[in-house]
């Protein structure tokens, strides 16, 4: 790839994510940087510019049409973040494909399914919320791992119809996909098999034992031609919903309570009816991206960005943690969580053809469970006297805390 300057090498345990994210923003609005594996790609940090990126047709997610590597078969299971580039779903599609593989699934999360889902949400908030009262004075709980995590994996896991006994499976495998810390390539190739061979069981099970949910309904999914879905095309669209529907909603529970937490005054305007809850979400959702980068788009023909080349086959990484925070955008105040932000507009669920469509489900499912949680427990506070910095999970694409202990009274 066209090396402009010399590269940022990419922490793959996400150590200091914002840190990392400020200094490729200060190199301009594209950045050349390595991801695991020593392979090059180039970081997109400027708001504006990843907007026009995600709505141009030059842009693909089509590894096997548009990545070289891939194509030549050096991107192999043993990269770690082989998962991320391989399932053949609407997240690795492009054009026509994209399109009809998104046709597909959209229905599942239109308006009116997603507040469907509404009393199923209240329900599970207010199970985990009697669970948590049920802590013996005087001990600590930890929020991510009682509250923030299982609200969203159990959402996500019914709408999809996983059975009980891969609830556990289910779990590793989406903590194992957002995992980048160093690893083998042996280990990486056990990874991706585990993966797949979990998916395959979920698939064997449904198939077995058809349900109202949505892994049965694209197993009978039929196109006008009379055709289905393939194999590949099931289990990684599965793969893709079941990851993606429920990280986004735990990393943005654990922010925005932790920003609450920590921004006593926020909390005071909060309470004071000066801010409403949609106001937390966005603003958490702004300051602390759940996907601080997600792999990758590829460039169809050669893009020249203001006299600097984006080479055909280049990989493009989208940085979400910079765009978020870019102090032309957001002012100098940009890192600083405030709800009175006028602007608090943000691409944590990306932009153009391959928005979210889980967005509005992760928003519901928060604009739930936060008021409720503070409802119930409304002296909850961090355990430590000098909460910051907690440590975060090993990644460099999921941002979010290994745990958020606090003292619900």
């Amino acid at each position: 790839m066209n090396d402009q300057t010399s590269l940022i090498v990419l922490d793959p345990n996400g150590t200091d994510i914002h840190g990392e994210a400020a200094r490729i923003r200060a190199r301009g609005p594209l950045s050349p940087v390595e991801l695991p594996g020593q392979v090059r790609a180039w970081a997109i940090t400027d708001p504006e510019l990843l907007k026009k990126l995600l709505v141009d047709a030059r842009v693909s997610k089509d590894p096997r049409q548009h990545w070289p590597e891939f194509i030549s078969g050096e991107i192999t299971s043993a990269w770690p973040l082989y998962p991320w580039v391989s399932p053949v779903n609407m997240f690795n599609a492009y054009g026509s494909d994209h399109r009809r593989l998104r046709r597909i699934i959209s229905p599942t999360f239109s308006s009116r399914r997603t507040e469907d889902m509404r009393a199923r949400i209240e329900a599970i908030t207010h199970e985990l919320l009697s669970q948590l009262a049920g802590t013996p004075h005087g001990e600590s709980v930890d929020l991510r791992e009682a509250f923030a995590y299982p609200l969203p994996i159990r959402v996500i896991s019914e709408l999809v119809g996983v059975p009980h006994h891969l609830y556990p499976p289910v779990r590793r495998c989406a903590d194992e996909l957002f995992d980048t810390s160093p690893r083998t390539s042996q280990q990486s190739e056990a990874n991706n098999d585990r993966i797949y061979g979990l998916f395959t069981d979920l698939v064997a099970y449904r198939r077995a034992h058809p349900s109202d949910d949505m892994t049965s309904q694209l197993i009978g999914h039929r196109e006008p031609d009379g055709s289905g879905l393939s194999e590949q095309e099931l289990i990684g669209t599965l793969l893709l919903v079941i990851s993606a529907g429920h990280e986004t909603t735990v990393n943005l529970l654990d922010h925005a309570i932790f920003a609450l937490l920590t921004h006593p005054d926020q909390h005071d305007a909060l309470r004071a009816d000066q801010a409403c809850w949609a106001d937390v979400v966005e603003e958490a959702l702004r300051l602390e991206a759940p996907a601080a980068y997600v792999p990758l788009r590829y460039a169809v023909e050669d893009i020249n960005i203001d006299g600097v080349i984006i080479a055909k086959g280049d990989p493009i990484l989208v940085s979400y943690a910079a765009v978020n925070r870019d102090p032309r955008t957001y002012g100098p105040d940009a890192d600083h969580f405030d709800l009175h932000r006028t602007n608090k507009a943000h691409l944590s669920f990306g932009y153009g053809a391959h928005r979210c469509l889980g967005a509005p489900l992760a928003r519901l499912e928060a604009t739930i469970a936060l008021p409720a949680l503070f409802d119930r427990f409304p002296n909850m506070r961090l355990t430590a006297d000098n909460p910051a910095p907690l440590a975060t999970v090993n990644s460099f694409i999921s941002n979010g805390h290994t745990s958020l202990p606090v003292h619900l009274t």
